[in-house]
């Protein structure tokens, strides 16, 4: 998959693009770029995915803005593995914000990606105050040249599959559910690093995750699986959080302890894949307390892990 920043001022080849921030790559999410890279493929062209970074809510409400399924890395992980040839990531601004309808077409669909088909969902605007829509986009196919087809909401069980109702389940502890929602286990990756080595002294020595979202979609104690060190995930124990029993005011870390393991782990990079949580974050009174509850995590965590057999 080819990997792009930005749209390019001239086409060199012509697309079969869809458009959105994809955050999660959700079962809704997964239905569409099935249908786009069955496009492209019976068409010859490639299947492409325009983006947008940072997200729309980042820019016009900071404090708003809803927090991440998926780090950028992650994302792009995801599209290939649908099947998606070329991602376009555009730099959402006050410039991009403020392109007219008209000219979000022309600069971008027509001469920058030379669209021949354009698949979007059945509730996307785009253009200056939300203007434009799947009527605009269709007489803009009718004089440049291009077909618009929209794809219909995604619903499992009754329920509308979103990045929002994803976000949901997440916080509401439900992974299980937003693992349904995604399709998928919902998973964190980054590097294993250097910490504090305080689950070593406590006895339960864990790998510490380099992570770099302002907003986490969860917190929490939870039974979890680690891909990256094998040829099979490994189950652990993780904790997501700033650990309020060591200090107060920490950042958010996610920390595993890993099931009947003992190697040097340092510098790899690693996804943890959530599966179950089993409770919230806690204050205790002392590390004995901490030390007594970490042992009945790993208890329920190893029992969590053999009921999946």
């Amino acid at each position: 998959m080819l990997f792009f920043r930005g749209v390019p001022p001239q086409a060199t080849t012509s697309t079969v693009l869809t458009i959105g921030n994809f955050d999660g790559v959700h079962h809704g999410h997964r239905a569409l770029l099935s249908r786009l890279t069955a496009k492209a493929r019976e068409v010859s062209l490639p299947a492409t995915v325009l983006s947008f970074e940072p997200h729309p809510r980042e820019l016009f409400a900071p404090d708003q803005a809803p927090a991440r399924l998926s780090s950028l890395r992650e994302k792009l992980n995801l599209l290939e593995s649908c099947g998606v040839d070329r991602v376009y990531m555009c730099r959402f601004n006050r410039q991009l914000a403020n392109l007219s309808a008209d000219d979000f077409i022309e600069q971008i669909l027509i001469r920058g990606l030379s669209t021949r088909h354009l698949l979007i969902g059945d509730d996307f605007r785009f253009g200056k105050g939300r203007s434009g829509d799947f009527a605009a986009l269709e007489k803009a196919g009718a004089k440049y040249g291009f077909s618009v087809e929209a794809m219909h909401t995604i619903d499992l069980h009754g329920e509308r599959v979103s990045s929002s109702a994803v976000r949901d389940a997440l916080a509401d502890g439900d992974i299980e559910h937003a693992n349904r929602l995604l399709g998928w286990s919902y998973g964190i990756a980054g590097r294993v690093v250097h910490g504090d080595k305080i689950g070593r002294t406590l006895g339960f020595p864990t790998a510490n995750i380099a992570i770099k979202r302002k907003r986490l979609p969860l917190t929490g104690v939870f039974a979890v699986t680690v891909s990256g060190l094998g040829d099979k995930p490994l189950p652990g124990a993780a904790s997501l959080g700033v650990r309020p029993t060591l200090a107060d005011g920490l950042k958010p870390v996610l920390e595993v302890h890993l099931l009947d393991f003992d190697r040097d782990i340092y510098g790899a990079h690693v996804t943890v894949n959530f599966l179950h949580k089993l409770r919230d974050e806690e204050k205790y009174d002392s590390l004995d307390a901490l030390t007594a509850q970490i042992a009945r995590d790993v208890a329920n965590v190893r029992g969590y892990a053999e009921s999946q057999l």
